[in-house]
Parts: C-alpha cells; structure tokens; sequence
C-alpha cells in the first residue's frame, strides 16, 4: 500500500524534493563579496567603496567611475559590490522562485493541480498542462523578470573610509565627476593622506 502510495504521488514528491532543493540553495547563498579592484599602495589605507544594482546594468558605471578615480588618485583602493535590496523584497523573491519552479515541476512530471488550486484558475493550468514547453518556458522568464524587480534597487551608494559620501537613493542622480573629486578632496585635504596625480589632465 505505502508503494502505490509513493509511486501516485511520485510527482508531488519530486517537486516538493524540488523546492527544498531550491530553498537550501537560496538559504545557503553568501552574501555577494566586494570586489576588490587594486591594493592599498604605500600604506594610505583609503578605500572607496561602490555598492551598486548589479540588476539595474550599473556595473558599467561603476567600471567609469573606477578608471577616473584610478587615474587621479591612483592611491585609493577601490571597491564594488552588489546592493541587496530590502528583506522584504528578498524574501518575496525568493518565493517566487520555489514557485516557479513547483510550476515547472508539476508540469514536467504531469502532476495536475488544476484541483487544487480552484475553478478560476483550473482553465489556465489546463491550458499550461496543453501546451507544457510554451507554459514552462513562460513560467520561467515571466518568474524572472518578477525576480529581477523585486531586487532592482536602483542603488548606487559610495562611501569612503565607510564615510557615506553619496546617495543615489537619496539624489536620484550619478554624481559627476568633478563633484566626485571634489568630494575625494573635501574628505582627505585634512588627513593629508591622498595626493592627486599631477599628471591627471582634468
């Protein structure tokens, strides 16, 4: 009896094997490292650190800010990472994904949920269970682009000596470049630690 049991309920099992798969996956996930792009030179010990959406395409911005900075403060060790977005957020996505993938399984396996999810949504999943690979592969970007919002923050936080110096949360802008020396400028004039390169053609 246990056998019949197991074997009709083989699917369900494979897709709730599935999702704790997915969610030890996610739970097991470390924190994204700063990527550290130079060493401290000289013993200045001044760092700048970038903390930018990976998701919103700011890497590139970061890699400008990152070779002008280089180019004039060639002392500074500079910093970037990925902003993680608020836990509420997070935790949504996370969600979304063992979703997705639950959905993906049952119907890879043809598991009908179609009852147990009620009369309005019984004809979509029939639909779904119709048309597997189009669903599955429907399913599977409509979760990400859900996932991919849900943890765009728009950030692009720096910070120098872990001293916030600029806000795009806050500013809703890039700072400029001249505002970004100046900045530089205005934080180690005093500690006399970072000289600017003379080379550097403004």
């Amino acid at each position: 009896m246990l056998r019949s049991l197991v074997r009709s309920h083989f699917a369900l099992l494979a897709a709730v094997l599935l999702a704790g798969l997915a969610m030890s996956m996610v739970e097991g996930e470390k924190e994204i490292p700063l990527t550290k792009f130079s060493q401290d030179v000289g013993g200045y010990g001044a760092t700048m650190t970038f903390l930018y959406c990976y998701s919103c395409g700011y890497r590139k911005a970061f890699d400008d800010y990152y070779n002008i900075i280089r180019e004039k403060y060639p002392e500074i060790t500079i910093r970037g990472g990925n902003y993680d977005p608020s836990g509420f957020n997070m935790l949504l996505s996370k969600v979304l994904l063992v979703t997705k993938l639950l959905l993906i399984a049952a119907l890879m396996s043809n598991y009908d949920i179609g009852r147990y999810i009620g009369n309005p949504f019984a004809g979509w999943w029939q639909w779904c269970f119709n048309n597997k690979l189009y669903a599955s592969m429907m399913i599977f970007f409509l979760g990400n682009t859900l996932e991919a919002q849900l943890i765009s923050s728009g950030a692009f936080e720096i910070t120098l000596n872990d001293v916030p110096v600029w806000s795009k949360l806050e500013t809703g802008r890039f700072p400029a470049p001249q505002e970004m020396f100046q900045i530089i400028d205005n934080h180690l004039q005093f500690a006399n630690k970072i000289e600017p390169n003379p080379d550097f053609v403004k």
